[in-house]
């Protein structure tokens, strides 16, 4: 029996490759990545496009665009994916060892573009240049850590450094400790700095109590201390603004 199917027309539209296929290949050049990548400026690509670029291909029945949307759906955007681990990333299905490295690569370098160089810390002249030296750092920490900037009497960065990981608080923090490096190379002023892992920046008791206690051995010993500055996500708390800690 002759089949009654009618046949399209040739003026019928073709089919679209892109609904059929799972391969960025076939989508139009000028909706790929790297394609969109060069000819605009890494700018304008969305998350799913950046993340495409470093994770490159997808796994069988995902195109890696899809992929990519996956995690940040999985980890809830990017603060979260800049909080995961290694064993966190591989543990979802189709990341492999090397597209989890290849994530986290990004996610350092992004970190350390974001934070100067030590040779070229700026003057710290109101608390947002304090913030601005570690955000990057400090924003996506899951432990609090507490960091010592060392300044000359000009309110320029000598150094910064780590001095205290896990919970900081009042009856941790040795006000010698945090004075002991200042002291060793004669800085006249220094400011801490500690993120809340929370993603709330909002000064605790203990880290009042902390100010103070900071505050009056720096009086003892002649060294300033400049502000107490907290970390949250993409915000952050000035003590000495708030009058938190200082007189």
């Amino acid at each position: 029996m002759e089949s009654t199917i009618e046949r399209p027309e040739s003026n019928a539209y073709p089919p679209n490759p892109v609904a059929k296929s799972h391969l960025i290949r076939d989508y139009p050049a000028k909706e790929r990545p790297r394609e969109r990548l060069c000819t605009y400026g890494a700018g304008v690509l969305k998350n799913e496009e950046l993340m495409a670029i470093l994770l490159r291909t997808g796994i069988k029945g995902v195109n890696v665009l899809d992929l990519s949307d996956q995690l940040l759906i999985e980890f809830g955007g990017l603060d979260g994916i800049a909080r995961a681990s290694y064993e966190d990333l591989s543990s979802i299905p189709g990341i492999s060892t090397a597209k989890a490295c290849q994530l986290l690569a990004g996610i350092e370098l992004g970190r350390r573009v974001s934070t100067p160089d030590p040779r070229d810390l700026p003057t710290i002249v109101e608390p947002k240049d304090i913030a601005k030296l570690f955000s990057g750092t400090l924003t996506h920490r899951e432990r609090e850590e507490l960091h010592v900037v060392l300044m000359n009497n000009k309110h320029q960065v000598v150094s910064t450094s780590k001095l205290y990981e896990g919970t900081v608080n009042s009856a941790l923090v040795r006000p010698a400790e945090v004075f002991a490096r200042a002291l060793k190379r004669n800085c006249p002023a220094i400011a801490v700095v500690h993120n809340h892992p929370s993603g709330d920046p909002t000064p605790s008791d203990e880290d009042i109590e902390t100010t103070k206690k900071l505050v009056e051995v720096g009086r003892l010993l002649e060294i300033e201390l400049v502000d107490h500055v907290v970390i949250g996500h993409r915000r952050s708390v000035s003590m000495r603004e708030r009058r938190l800690g200082f007189k």
